[in-house]
């Protein structure tokens, strides 16, 4: 069987590109928290997600000081990136909305982002970046005859 793995530059094009994402947090008291987020991601960056702080993935990003963040291709042939990481989580304040405008105009176009984005922005929004240490991927189109 061919090697179905990605390399770098594919691995990182392909999280880059236009995916919801499924965030993974650390809690104390159960199971990881798994939820589907907007994010964003440039070659060679961090992974940011936004929310408010006072939300329990804000809450539990905050205490468990890492995350994990997968995005994938739902049609054939599939594909998924995953990084792991620890975070860094940034008080957005009066800039809450200048942040949140880009990423909703990537997820919903340019109309229904900033429309999304002008009523959608709590006062307590934060900005969680994931700093990807470690990377797991497939491709499962590699190798297909």
């Amino acid at each position: 069987m061919a090697d179905q793995k990605m390399n770098e530059t594919e691995r990182q094009g392909f999280l880059a590109g236009l995916h919801v994402g499924v965030l993974g947090i650390e809690r104390a008291d159960g199971p990881p928290l798994l939820l589907p987020v907007w994010y964003s991601y440039e070659p060679g960056a961090e992974v940011e997600v936004l929310t408010s702080a006072s939300s329990l993935k804000g809450r539990l990003a905050a205490a468990a000081g890492r995350a994990s963040l997968c995005a994938q291709q739902e049609e054939l042939p599939y594909k998924y990136v995953s990084v792991e990481g620890s975070i860094t989580i940034d008080a957005l304040g009066a800039e809450a909305h200048v942040a949140t405008e880009p990423m909703a105009v990537r997820y919903l176009g340019d109309e229904m982002g900033r429309a999304y984005a002008a009523g959608n922005v709590g006062s307590d929004e934060i900005r969680i970046r994931i700093r990807p240490e470690r990377w797991f991927s497939v491709d499962y189109g590699k190798g297909a005859g």
